[in-house]
């Protein structure tokens, strides 16, 4: 995913934050540049304050990461990669600080519940913020030793707190799932020893089993699906489909699958060819 011309990385929340770190993690050698919001990250790769944006999709234990899937189809972006960020929680204090002088624990509204074992054996209570960077930011401010936060070893060192207990997370598998995005002018080129997704959305016709028929191409033509997921209207009418199936775009098995959706959707709108992440093989 690397190329010499990208140089920022914009995500959506403070420095110290999950996103921030899968930036890091990914594109160590690119400044981060930290986004109030989902949309203003995708608004800083437009308008080319950055190059890419790291987005959070899906968590193992959270499940969809809410709104983003509304932003994408009109991010005026690309899909270029995909990264899967294994989730390791720390609780966080000030320096000195000791467990059992903790009263309160603040961090986001998905990493609290994710943590309810260290939180009930300490009996802490429990306050959410914007993000877990936030969190750690807020200790620091407020220079108390019964305040803690949850959040990453990157925001500790950030925000020069000490890790007071590492892997509070209740379930080993805590994992998020983040795609990358850019401009659209690099579409991975297909390299035939890479397993690759691509990602797409569209709308079915008004028309009875027009779900089913639109899929039918994926299943004669030996394409894999590996996600499929809706979005209602206002109404609470199915408006959007999403969807990741496996390989590229050139592949003629894949062109002759979308000919076949074209026929029986509208508005389909192919996101991004990218290869897929090593994670999908050891699983």
């Amino acid at each position: 995913m690397l190329s010499d011309e990208y140089k920022k990385i914009a995500f959506q929340g403070m420095a110290g934050a999950y996103s921030d770190l899968a930036c890091r993690q990914v594109y160590p050698d690119l400044e981060t540049v930290p986004s109030v919001s989902f949309e203003a990250a995708f608004r800083a790769v437009r308008e080319k304050r950055a190059d890419l944006a790291m987005i959070p999709v899906d968590n193992t234990l959270a499940g969809r990461v809410a709104d983003v899937h509304y932003l994408i189809p009109n991010g005026e972006l690309q899909i270029i990669g995909e990264h899967f960020q294994l989730i390791r929680h720390c609780l966080l204090g000030l320096p000195g600080a000791k467990l059992e002088e903790l009263t309160d624990v603040h961090s986001h509204v998905h990493a609290i519940p994710q943590c309810k074992d260290v939180i009930e054996e300490l009996q802490l209570v429990k306050h959410t913020v914007a993000d877990t960077a936030k969190g750690a930011s807020d200790i620091k401010k407020w220079d108390d030793n019964t305040q803690a936060a949850i959040a990453s070893e990157l925001a500790a060192q950030i925000y020069g707190l000490e890790i007071l207990k590492r892997d509070v997370q209740d379930a080993s598998h805590n994992t998020t799932r983040f795609l990358v995005f850019s401009r659209k002018d690099s579409m991975a080129k297909r390299n035939s020893n890479k397993k690759y997704l691509t990602s797409f959305t569209f709308q079915v016709r008004n028309i009875p089993a027009a779900l089913y028929k639109a899929m039918g191409g994926f299943a004669t033509n030996g394409v894999q699906m590996v996600k499929l997921e809706s979005y209602v209207d206002k109404d609470f009418n199915v408006a959007r489909f999403y969807a990741d199936v496996e390989g590229h775009i050139e592949e003629h098995s894949l062109q002759l699958a979308f000919e076949e959706l074209r026929f029986f959707a509208k508005r389909v709108d192919v996101l991004g060819s990218y290869p897929a992440h090593q994670f999908r093989s050891s699983t």
